[in-house]
């Protein structure tokens, strides 16, 4: 399955988080999007690995993504090597995005920018021909392929954007998606220890930060990104 789109996040539920109104947005324009996991989310102080497996999939069926995918690398603890930029370009190889949206380029959790270096130089490792890869129990051989475009979405820390998507209409699916998971975030009745994530506070901050970026551009809601590379449009009519 060819994607429009590949959405990489370290943990379940960073795609959500950063840039879950963008995927159900692109999601209603009839592109093909797709959320991979780096982690299970193992170390996580709330839950488990296998309760987020099932928020995930809740998630992803709410966002409507056409697949998601977790490539188990070690919670708090993988790095970018040789070995997980191969897993990495496996991946990017057998979907063939023409867009990748990955992790904040700096943030609270180490695993962020960690993971936002290791999809990015992925992505550029994988358009070398050079590099022969193929997928387990597949005797073909993969083609190069390198996404057109690799974009960050900003998570804890609030980072200044490059460019700021207009999500107006899909702000609510986005709260939807991240509330399937339901062990990270905030709930009253949960006997859970706190974490930075569980607050009210937390929960509200997703909504106000939309609103802000928004009134920034001029609508209601919005979703920020920084780039890798200037940005490049055909026309000033094209910058509204």
């Amino acid at each position: 399955m060819k994607l429009d789109i590949l959405v990489f996040g370290a943990h379940p539920d960073d795609a959500e988080l950063g840039a879950g109104a963008t995927i159900a947005k692109e999601v209603s324009k009839g592109k093909k999007v797709g959320i991979v996991d780096l982690t299970r989310g193992e170390l996580g102080t709330r839950g488990s690995a296998e309760i987020r497996d099932k928020e995930a999939a809740k998630a992803a069926e709410i966002l409507g993504v056409a697949v998601r995918e977790n490539m188990e690398f070690a919670d708090g603890f993988f790095v970018n090597d040789k070995e997980h930029q191969l897993e990495l370009i496996k991946i990017i190889r057998k979907y063939k995005p023409e867009i990748v949206l990955c992790n904040a380029i700096d943030d609270r959790h180490i695993d962020h920018a960690r993971g936002s270096k290791l999809v990015s130089d992925a992505c550029f490792l994988s358009g070398l021909i050079k590099i022969d890869t193929k997928m387990d129990g597949d005797d073909a051989w993969q083609d190069a392929w390198r996404p057109k475009l690799v974009y960050h979405y900003i998570q804890w820390k609030s980072l200044e954007p490059d460019f700021i998507v207009d999500v107006t209409g899909f702000i609510e699916k986005k709260t939807e998606a991240i509330m399937a998971y339901s062990s990270q975030f905030y709930d009253p009745n949960s006997d859970e220890p706190e974490t930075p994530i569980s607050s009210k506070n937390f929960t509200d901050s997703v909504n106000y930060r939309a609103r802000d970026l928004g009134r920034i551009i001029g609508v209601e809601h919005a979703e920020g990104f920084t780039v890798e590379r200037y940005l490049g449009v055909d026309s000033l009519e094209n910058l509204i």
